[in-house]
């Protein structure tokens, strides 16, 4: 009998948690093995338990609309990272581009059925990605969007201070430690910063910066 998938729910809302899990236990090849309302419980969780995948919404605080993408590029950056499928209630083309850089290997918005759910799931443990309708939608859109020159002016404030610190040639774990962050969040505010300058190389990234006048 094949193994089970071996799966955790992190959402900040424990009533979302509970019926994702009284969902998804019906399945006779998956388990949920653990649910978390915050970046640190899960990040915990998943090194305790070692799931195949982690479902993600990407609110996870009150203050924060997008603190689950920082999470997701945390719960991927190891060799044997579980695959992550976010199922959240926002649908924006930008977000689910930020999301599959962040390494998600799919998306889906909470009011997808169960069946849908289910087989994103499955879809992502078979090492597949994994989109419902309208979030597949926005990626289409997004690649046939017509390319426009960089500005600088969408970067956040956060990748701001990564590419000052770029420009003083500071690595992945030096900025981590310059902004209180682990290594692997600081490599995904580096890759979203290389992307909004259409760039390829740190160097790039601040020379385009500095002719923007960002730095």
């Amino acid at each position: 009998m094949a193994e089970r998938i071996r799966l955790v729910v992190v959402d900040d809302h424990a009533i979302v948690r509970q019926g994702l899990r009284s969902i998804l236990e019906r399945e006779p090849d998956i388990r949920v093995v653990g649910e978390a309302a915050t970046p640190g419980e899960a990040l915990d969780l998943v090194v305790r338990e070692r799931p195949h995948i982690v479902l993600l919404d990407l609110k996870l605080s009150a203050g924060s609309d997008v603190e689950g993408l920082a999470l997701c590029g945390e719960l991927t950056g190891g060799p044997s990272s579980p695959g992550v499928l976010v199922v959240t209630t926002f649908l924006d083309q930008q977000l689910v581009l930020r999301a599959i850089q962040a390494g998600a290997r799919g998306y889906v918005l909470k009011d997808v059925d169960a069946t849908a759910l289910v087989a994103a799931i499955r879809a992502v443990r078979r090492g597949e990605s994994a989109f419902d309708s309208h979030s597949a939608a926005a990626v289409v859109a997004s690649l046939a969007a017509p390319a426009t020159g960089p500005d600088g002016t969408d970067l956040t404030a956060r990748e701001r201070e990564v590419l000052a610190l770029l420009a003083r040639g500071l690595s992945n774990e030096a900025i981590g430690r310059e902004l209180y962050i682990s290594a692997t969040t600081a490599k995904f505010h580096v890759g979203n910063v290389l992307r909004k300058l259409s760039v390829s190389r740190r160097a790039e990234a601040v020379y385009a910066g500095s002719k923007l006048g960002l730095i």
